[in-house]
């Protein structure tokens, strides 16, 4: 088949953006690497959130580009199907295919009415396999120790990522590993011949530390791990702990934490990797904490599309207490929650659809501290029909009929956020009180106290922090999900009550101070918070200080001081520190 030359051209438009936007994504992800070096913590917040911005950048310019010199949302049908075809060929030899199918889509979903949303036009299956794909270096180093030098290998793994910084003792943090490794495994395994250790060639960055990834393969047997590397004061680096089991690891890449900076040339190559450690992570989740979200996105509805043609059950309103702003529903086969923004509020609420959609963009910009659940935002997700309940469609039509739109047999959601599913706070803690299981409700109300703890030292004041708008994971994390009053901790004035003139005024049914939009009064949060006997004996006992304005002021202070906290993704009982201390 002859490909036409316009068609040919408008491809080599689209992949040129990419390659530009692929550039930049690398050149501020390998950054990292010199940012930790010299511990430049916020202008490490700040490239987090550049580079979200990037790739919207490119796809904009792209866009614009096609519509000034092809006119190109005119052009005949059978143009855009060859500009497809051409684009493969400009892809036979990429390092990123699958990042680039993604911005094609993306360029073209600009252009095209979403009729022409299937596989003929877009890339709605991948075209190119990125199973084999080289790179250069490769995307994982080999070791080969012995009994006898194990000790001397694993030092120089570490010394192979050629940090400009001393360490501050790394035989004795060796020596950590290894005793780590031994109670781990309980005995040393003998070496069979294959024994090797495959680490990632890229450190993973993220807030104040740098994670070296790999795993041990001795006969068929694989041992995961990831090494956190921190700073001492002086300004050496040293090794924190080593995470042995997988679950901790996936704990690494959990959506409630900020994006990792990670140097990739074949970025496949490291979900591929990452996969085979990660066994139960979606390749979607994988993507999207490597900072590729338009990736993650593609992958999971890829994902979700294979999963409606795998599953009868159908789209349910989600259980627990109705919100004022989203209305939420779910499929229970399913392991995420579908959030829309109701085109009427609930008559408490004050702020406006635009103000929603700005507050579910902050929290990808900002460090979640394994607080906050990540969402994928999507516009004119076609769905089947059939698939939603009756008693579904009802409350959609009468909750956001704005954002809805029948086409065939397809239900149209104009923007829906996604997350992952988690039981509501509220009716866990009602679950354990009718149990009288008490040791669980001391642990979710100190896990939802940790939570609001660390928001706050991250710069994030929850806003409305009732227990319906907290989940807990399966792994007994309290983590916050409702976003429409989110504020920075900066942007917020908390005060104490002021005393009463007079009895008459304390008696009063209204209050006798005044606030403004952002006062907050810490001594209130007692009336709607600790309503249970059992749950405030407990709330008392672990953060009776949230309910004071000192606490929330002196926070504010360090942050406004640009004091940057430390934030354990992992349990502090596996901290060499505390293991061998």
């Amino acid at each position: 088949m002859t490909i036409d030359p316009t068609s040919e051209r408008i491809a080599s438009v689209i992949v040129a953006g990419f390659n530009k936007h692929y550039s930049l994504f690398r050149e501020c992800s390998s950054g990292a690497k010199q940012r930790f070096e010299e511990m430049r913590w916020i202008d490490g917040q700040q490239a987090i959130k550049d580079r979200i911005q990037f790739y919207a950048d490119r796809v904009n310019e792209t866009t614009a580009q096609l519509c000034d010199e092809f006119n190109a949302d005119g052009l005949a049908e059978d143009i855009w199907q060859q500009t497809k075809l051409s684009y493969i060929g400009f892809l036979s030899d990429h390092r990123q295919p699958e990042l680039a199918e993604t911005f094609f889509n993306s360029v073209c979903c600009r252009i095209l009415h979403r009729t022409y949303f299937h596989n003929d036009y877009i890339f709605v299956r991948p075209a190119v396999a990125t199973e084999y794909i080289e790179s250069k270096p490769p995307a994982y180093r080999c070791y080969y120790p012995t009994q006898h030098n194990v000790s001397d290998f694993i030092q120089q793994i570490f010394l192979d990522f050629s940090w400009a910084l001393e360490f501050e003792d790394i035989d004795r943090d060796v020596d950590f590993i290894l005793r780590t490794f031994m109670q781990h495994l309980g005995r040393l395994p003998k070496q069979e011949a294959n024994f090797q250790i495959q680490v990632l060639g890229s450190a993973f960055y993220r807030n104040k530390a740098a994670y070296v990834i790999g795993k041990v393969i001795n006969g068929g047997t694989e041992h995961p791990f990831a090494v956190p590397i921190l700073h001492v004061p002086s300004g050496k680096i040293y090794i924190d702990t080593i995470i042995l089991d997988a679950w901790r690891i996936s704990l690494l890449f959990s959506l409630s934490r900020a994006y990792f900076m990670v140097d990739m040339e074949v970025p496949s190559a490291y979900v591929q990797f990452l996969r085979t450690i990660m066994t139960n992570k979606p390749h979607s989740e994988l993507y999207t904490m490597l900072g590729l979200g338009k990736q993650g996105k593609t992958t999971f509805y890829r994902d979700l599309v294979y999963h409606l043609h795998h599953s009868a059950d159908q789209f349910i309103v989600a259980p627990g207490i109705r919100g004022l702003v989203m209305m939420v529903f779910t499929l229970p086969s399913y392991p995420y929650v579908f959030k829309i923004i109701r085109d009427v509020f609930g008559s408490s609420k004050e702020v406006d659809h635009e103000t929603v959609r700005r507050k579910y963009q902050l929290v990808k910009q900002v460090d979640r501290v394994g607080r906050m659940a990540d969402t994928l935002e999507f516009s004119h997700v076609a769905l089947p029909r059939k698939r939603f309940s009756q008693e579904l469609i009802n409350a959609l039509y009468e909750s956001a009929p704005s954002l809805i739109e029948e086409d065939g047999e397809s239900l149209v959601i104009k923007h829906v956020y996604i997350e992952r599913r988690m039981q509501p706070l509220n009716l866990f803690l009602e679950e354990m009180m009718k149990a009288g299981q008490d040791d669980q409700i001391e642990h979710a109300v100190v896990e939802y106290g940790n939570a609001i703890r660390e928001l706050a030292i991250a710069n994030i004041f929850p806003g409305d922090m009732l227990w319906k708008n907290f989940g807990i994971t399966r792994y007994g994390r309290v983590v916050f999900y409702d976003y429409d009053e989110i504020e920075y901790m900066t942007d917020c004035r908390f005060r104490r009550i002021p005393p009463p003139p007079d009895f008459d005024a304390e008696m009063a049914g209204k209050s006798w101070y005044s606030a403004s939009r952002n006062d907050v009064f810490p001594e209130e949060f007692t009336t709607f918070l600790l309503t249970s006997e059992k749950i405030r004996a407990a709330f008392m006992r672990h953060h009776k200080d949230i309910l004071s304005a000192g606490f929330w002021q002196a926070t504010q202070a360090d942050i406004r001081q640009g004091v940057v906290k430390d934030f354990f993704p992992y349990s502090e009982s596996l901290r060499f520190c505390n293991s061998f201390s």
